[in-house]
């Protein structure tokens, strides 16, 4: 890896300043109060609540008249508001995207900040890269990022992936991963078991293999391998996220043990043997349903336009044929009421049969389905195809914290660092207000959306 492509170590952090948040001082104690609170874990709401803020951390939250308020505290006034806590992210691809070009060059510290304040400025806390960033470059960013090196973004979370030789991401992810050396190739169960075992020595937490063989375009990675690599990584007490898209291999990788099931089957319809190892084995699934559909760009939402250059938006909406990295705006696909049909039975039934449900979007690969956008667009989905409002708050915050071992976030609780989203509407009556955002607060902090909506919309990426 060149260091070039890197740049690890030439963030300036000046302009940590002008993304300054707010309270500057975070000693200081402020309650919110006369919200809507929804809490994060499918528990009842608090109406008209108050939740006290002391050093990043939620030290007091319920009722306003059943919560004292600390003498001296500031107070803030959400009358109206609705407060959730952020979201969290299991599935993206960070780093390469650059919205006027795409690819290994653009893989920097700065890049890698850039997407991560994207998915901050729509409320989401915490990101997980999944297989497709270089190891030695993110272990570095995590750590300058928990030093407090870099201005307000969300959380970076990482894992390695692994594939046979020649095989893995897709074609276009490929190119770029393979430029920097990143997705670990095994065509043995030893080679496999050394591999996991290195990441584990390393205190990584999860693992990504790829079992798809693209059409019989690429080499696919055997049972006796991906086997070999659940196995190992249980032992070290890892977690295994499987990308599995047709329905045999999604019965293989469950069945072999796969803790988390990536995409859903779209091909046709979802059996009685899948739904019976779902029943058994209880997979988290980031079904990155949005990736395959019609981007929001191309409707005239200022919402999904705010971290965008016009130029881009432009060009996106006059894009009538579908191209690589190109998301198209013509017209629907001829069987895209056949995909709806096959879709909305295979989520019901996953989810019937207790698939956990964890908000992922594949987002990186493709500038119309975009960090941050791509979480609201998620989330309207699944309701969309039948799952309740509640439950999906649910699904795209706590259970995915759990999933990722965040202990300190997913849900507005004592104890908890204060991430969380201040919404002009209640998303439990309608799940697009989750898109109704008045203002982001990180660990207490106030995101300055206004100063990064500026830097983007006038077509820069990084400071």
């Amino acid at each position: 890896m060149r260091a070039r492509h890197l740049g690890i170590g030439l963030l300036v952090v000046i302009f940590a300043t002008s993304m300054a948040a707010e309270p500057s001082d975070r000693s200081t104690t402020v309650a919110y109060e006369g919200a809507r609170l929804i809490i994060g874990d499918g528990s009842a709401t608090i109406d008209n609540g108050v939740f006290v803020v002391q050093r990043g951390k939620i030290i007091a939250v319920g009722r306003t008249g059943q919560v004292k308020v600390p003498s001296g505290a500031e107070r803030v006034n959400l009358a109206g508001k609705t407060v959730m806590p952020a979201m969290v992210n299991v599935h993206v691809h960070i780093g390469y995207e650059a919205y006027t070009s795409w690819g290994a060059a653009n893989y920097t510290a700065q890049n890698v900040l850039d997407h991560l304040q994207r998915e901050a400025f729509y409320g989401v806390g915490a990101t997980e890269s999944v297989g497709s960033s270089p190891t030695a470059a993110s272990l570095q960013f995590q750590k300058d990022q928990r030093a407090g090196k870099f201005p307000p973004a969300a959380r970076f979370f990482f894992m390695p992936g692994m594939a046979p030789p020649n095989g893995g991401p897709d074609a276009v992810l490929r190119e770029a991963t393979t430029a920097l050396n990143v997705v670990n190739e095994v065509s043995t169960a030893e080679q496999a078991r050394s591999a996991v075992q290195a990441m584990a020595s390393q205190g990584i937490r999860q693992v990504k293999i790829w079992v798809d063989d693209r059409r019989g375009t690429y080499p696919k990675m055997t049972p006796e391998v991906f086997t070999a690599v659940i196995d190992e990584a249980h032992r070290h007490g890892m977690l295994v996220n499987a990308h599995a898209t047709t329905l045999p291999d999604q019965k293989d990788v469950v069945r072999a043990g796969a803790d988390v099931l990536v995409h859903v089957v779209q091909n046709e319809k979802v059996d009685d043997e899948l739904l019976g190892l779902v029943r058994t084995h209880k997979p988290y699934w980031a079904t990155v349903i949005g990736l395959g559909d019609r981007t929001d760009v191309c409707e005239p939402d200022p919402f999904f336009e705010e971290s965008l250059p016009a130029a881009l938006v432009a060009s996106i909406r006059a894009t009538k044929e579908p191209k690589p990295l190109a998301p198209s705006c013509g017209p629907p696909s001829p069987n895209a009421a056949r995909r709806e049909e096959i879709l909305t039975n295979n989520f019901q039934a996953m989810v019937t049969a207790g698939a956990r449900v964890v908000l992922g979007t594949d987002a990186g690969i493709q500038p119309g389905h975009t960090f941050g956008t791509g979480d609201h667009h998620e989330i309207a989905r699944w309701v969309q195809l039948g799952l309740k409002p509640s439950d999906a708050i649910v699904a795209a915050t706590s259970r995915p914290a759990q999933l990722l071992g965040i202990a300190d976030m997913g849900t507005l609780a004592v104890g908890k660092s204060a991430d969380f989203v201040v919404l002009d509407a209640n998303p439990l009556d309608d799940t697009h207000n989750t898109r109704k955002i008045a203002s982001v607060y990180l660990r207490g902090a106030k995101l300055d959306r206004d100063a990064l909506r500026a830097r983007w919309r006038s077509g820069a990426t990084a400071p």
